[in-house]
C-alpha cells in the first residue's frame, strides 16, 4: 500500500464524492479514481459502494479505513518531527571530550549551543584520546574533542586542530618544587615522583613516550587514575605530573593551588582538534557545534 493510495480513499470516504476528493488533494478526477482502484487491487475486493452521488465504504473498506487514518498521521508526525530535527528544534547530539577539554573548552560552546537550540539533547562522554576515536569509529559518538594526530583507524577519521596547549610539569603550589630550576626537561623527570593516569590517555603516552627518548626510567608513585584523580593526587603532594596548561590553570581553588613548571622539547605540547567520521555525513547539530568550537578557539 502507497501513502498516496490510502490518502485517496480515506479522501473518498469523507466527501462521499469523487469530484470534491479530487478537488481536496488537487488530483485530476481520472487519476485519484485510478489510486483507489489500484489500492482495491492490492487488498483483493472493492472498498467503496459506488452509487451515483453516493459514495460509502463497503465492510472491507469500513475495516480498513481506520488504518489508513492512523498509518497517514502516522506518516505526517513523522514528516513534522523531521523538519523540527532539521530545524535544530529536538533531536540528540552525542559529543565525547578528553577531561581537559570537558572541563575548558566545550563548556561555554554547549552553553551557547543550548541556548540556542534547548530541544537538542545532550548526551555527553568524557574519556581519554584512544578511547574517543574508538566510539567515534563505531557510532557511538558524533563529534569528540580530542589530542591530535589521530593515529588509529587509517584515515577514517576528519580532523580540525583548534588549539596548541603546552605541557607542564604540575605539583602542589604549597609543596616543594619538583626540579630545582625555572623550567625541566624530559631527562627531569628520572628525578620527580610521577603520577600517570590511566590507559587511554594521551597524557599518560606523552609522559613516557618523552622519558623514553631523553634515555631514562620513570619514577611512577602512582598510576591508572582518571584525570580528576591525577590531579587530586599532585594537589595532596602525592607526586607530580604532566599536564595541560589549560588544567593546571583551572584547577585552583578551595582545595588548593597547583605550581605549574614549564618543560623544556618540541615534543612537550599538545595540539587539540575536533573530530568526526568521514564517512556519515555530519549531522546538522553536530555540524552547528563543530562550527561554534572553530569560531571559540580561532
Amino acid at each position: 500500500m502507497q501513502l498516496q493510495q490510502l490518502a485517496c480513499f480515506v479522501a473518498v470516504v469523507d466527501e462521499a464524492h469523487f469530484t470534491r476528493a479530487a478537488q481536496r488533494l488537487h488530483l485530476a478526477q481520472p487519476s485519484l479514481s485510478a489510486q483507489v482502484r489500484s489500492l482495491e487491487r492490492e487488498v483483493g475486493g472493492p472498498l467503496l459502494h459506488r452509487r451515483r452521488g453516493d459514495v460509502r465504504p463497503t465492510e472491507a473498506g469500513e475495516r480498513l479505513l481506520p488504518y489508513a487514518r492512523r498509518i497517514l498521521a502516522d506518516a505526517a508526525a513523522a514528516s513534522a518531527e523531521m523538519q523540527r530535527v532539521r530545524g535544530l528544534e529536538t533531536g540528540v547530539l552525542r559529543v565525547g571530550a578528553t577531561p581537559s577539554a570537558g572541563t575548558a573548552l566545550l563548556p561555554p560552546v554547549l552553553r551557547r549551543f543550548h541556548d540556542a537550540h534547548p530541544g537538542v539533547v545532550l548526551h555527553l562522554a568524557e574519556a581519554g584520546s584512544r578511547d574517543l576515536v574508538e566510539q567515534l569509529a563505531v557510532g557511538a559518538l558524533d563529534l569528540a574533542v580530542v589530542v591530535l594526530p589521530v593515529a588509529a583507524h587509517g584515515g577514517a577519521l576528519a580532523t580540525t586542530p583548534l588549539l596548541r596547549d603546552a605541557l607542564v610539569l604540575a605539583s602542589a603550589a604549597d609543596g616543594p618544587a619538583p626540579v630545582a630550576g625555572p623550567s625541566a626537561a624530559a631527562g627531569d623527570l628520572a628525578d620527580v615522583d610521577l603520577v600517570l593516569p590511566g590507559e587511554g590517555y594521551d597524557l599518560r603516552a606523552t609522559t613516557l613516550a618523552a622519558c623514553a627518548t631523553a634515555g631514562v626510567e620513570p619514577r611512577v608513585v602512582a598510576d591508572g587514575g582518571e584525570l580528576d584523580v591525577v590531579v587530586a593526587l599532585v594537589r595532596a603532594g602525592v607526586g607530580a605530573a604532566v599536564l595541560p596548561r589549560t588544567v593546571v590553570d583551572g584547577a585552583d581553588g578551595a582545595d588548593g593551588a597547583l605550581r605549574a613548571t614549564p618543560l623544556r622539547g618540541p615534543a612537550l605540547h599538545r595540539t587539540v582538534g575536533v573530530a568526526h567520521r568521514k564517512d556519515v555525513p555530519l549531522g546538522r547539530a553536530a555540524a552547528e557545534v563543530r562550527r561554534l568550537l572553530v569560531e571559540q578557539t580561532s
